[in-house]
């Protein structure tokens, strides 16, 4: 059977859930061990997000739209804090205070007075307040950016629409090491847990949210 993936999951998946009244936007650990040649998480397809994505900020703020920020800190021996993870992903210890790889990037760091969640596993809400803030500022809608497409985005996402969030990740502004798995996820995330979108209909939307 030639039938593509499209054609399989067309009326099946792919329903579309849309923006509510009252969007976020989560920047999921844009952090320069993803965007410094040479380290070894390094990942061209996050550097091309990373230069997309102030175009997705300065829409949010322009119009009032909080825009929240992750980040992977670990604190203890060993990074003894990232649990099982970590002993799978060993490459994921390098995220400590003080390396400069645990920095945020250029162009696209936490503004004063933006909420910035540091965490220790793939999605921004485990075993974090990402939830119960979100919550507390009626927020029913979160627009994704931020890496990788694979891990954090998706872990991020499928926990978001878990608790009861629509959920955008706008394609431009997430990115991976490789296309097969940032693409593979795209359509999977797009199928089954939030609508994936495009930079220019995410800045049109938030505006238009805004206007009313």
């Amino acid at each position: 059977m030639n039938e593509s993936a499209s054609q399989n999951y067309k009326g099946v998946w792919g329903n579309r859930i849309g923006f509510g009244k009252r969007p976020a936007i989560i920047v999921v650990d844009f952090m320069k061990a993803y965007t410094t040649p040479g380290a070894a998480l390094f990942a061209p397809g996050v550097v091309e997000a990373v230069a997309q994505t102030p175009a997705l900020l300065d829409a949010a703020r322009g119009n009032g739209v909080p825009v929240i920020h992750t980040n992977i800190l670990y604190f203890a021996k060993d990074a003894a804090d990232g649990g099982i993870w970590v002993k799978k992903s060993p490459v994921m210890a390098a995220m400590v205070a003080g390396n400069p790889l645990a920095e945020f990037c250029d162009g696209v760091e936490p503004q004063a007075g933006e909420l910035i969640i540091t965490k220790q596993y793939a999605s921004a809400f485990f075993g974090t307040s990402l939830a119960p803030t979100l919550h507390a500022q009626c927020i029913d809608t979160v627009v994704l950016a931020g890496c990788s497409t694979s891990g954090c985005i998706r872990a991020t996402a499928v926990d978001a629409v878990q608790h009861g969030f629509r959920t955008i990740v706008v394609r431009d502004c997430v990115g991976d090491r490789h296309s097969e798995p940032h693409e593979a996820n795209l359509f999977d995330i797009d199928a089954k847990y939030g609508d994936v979108i495009g930079l220019s209909e995410a800045v049109t939307r938030l505006a238009e949210l805004a206007a009313r």
